[in-house]
């Protein structure tokens, strides 16, 4: 399995702790806001705010937290967040993107270098890893919702590209620009999805074992607690001994 569906069932065990769950809470609530600010308060006449709605909701943010998030950015709250990507290497040299929303510059790119140094990483230029990523568009839903020639039926017919099925469920990969038409025709077809959102997606991994994989998971768990700090993506592959050993 590739390494970015194993670090997507990573970050799925980590958000049932309490304290993990609350910062996720907070990030999506983030998003939302400024996804409201930068268009429409309603989601249904801004793509970009129903795709944060529906990830929370997915995550299971209460519909009060998101109402009070959408309410926000009519309220000037969420004026001076800007949306900064950083780029650099982690432990064997594994490709991490970093993405942010900010209102304060200096102090995120503060943190995340001195993170990287801590950890044996190494922050880079902007574009130094990007090209061995794509930014494409994930649906994710569980095993149940039918078996892999009917998901990747509805998935053809609904716009996507291609559908990786396995034990633990269905991703469903599209381009990042139909994400939105995608997944509304993927609801229509199979119903509420586990998750959607935008994504950097590997296009080549980097083979970790299992002292590389405790350094890379000490890199992000680090990078993910900062306020500042939305998503985190490596570029890794670790074999199922690997991951289970973690």
């Amino acid at each position: 399995m590739a390494g970015h569906s194993k670090w997507a069932n990573i970050q799925h065990r980590k958000g049932r702790q309490d304290a993990a769950r609350s910062k996720l809470f907070s990030k999506l609530s983030k998003e939302i806001t400024v996804a409201a600010k930068m268009g429409d308060p309603d989601p249904e006449k801004n793509p970009r705010l129903r795709l944060a709605v529906k990830e929370a909701k997915s995550q299971s943010v209460p519909k009060d937290v998101i109402d009070r998030a959408i309410k926000k950015s009519t309220a000037g709250e969420g004026d001076d967040y800007e949306e900064i990507r950083y780029e650099g290497y982690g432990p064997n040299g594994v490709a991490v993107i970093v993405e942010t929303m900010t209102d304060n510059r200096n102090r995120t790119a503060s943190t995340v270098r001195s993170t990287f140094a801590k950890t044996g990483g190494n922050l880079g230029e902007t574009g130094s890893v990007g090209f061995m990523f794509e930014r494409k568009g994930e649906v994710t839903y569980p095993a149940t919702v039918g078996d892999a020639d009917t998901v990747f039926e509805a998935a053809i017919e609904a716009g996507a590209e291609d559908v990786e099925s396995s034990e633990e469920g269905h991703i469903i990969w599209c381009l990042d620009t139909d994400l939105n038409d995608v997944s509304n025709a993927l609801e229509a077809a199979l119903g509420e999805s586990e998750s959607t959102k935008l994504v950097w997606k590997p296009t080549t991994t980097t083979e970790m074992d299992l002292e590389g994989m405790q350094k890379l998971m000490k890199l992000i768990d680090a990078l993910e607690d900062d306020d500042d700090v939305q998503r985190v993506t490596a570029n890794f592959e670790a074999s199922d001994e690997v991951m289970e050993q973690l």
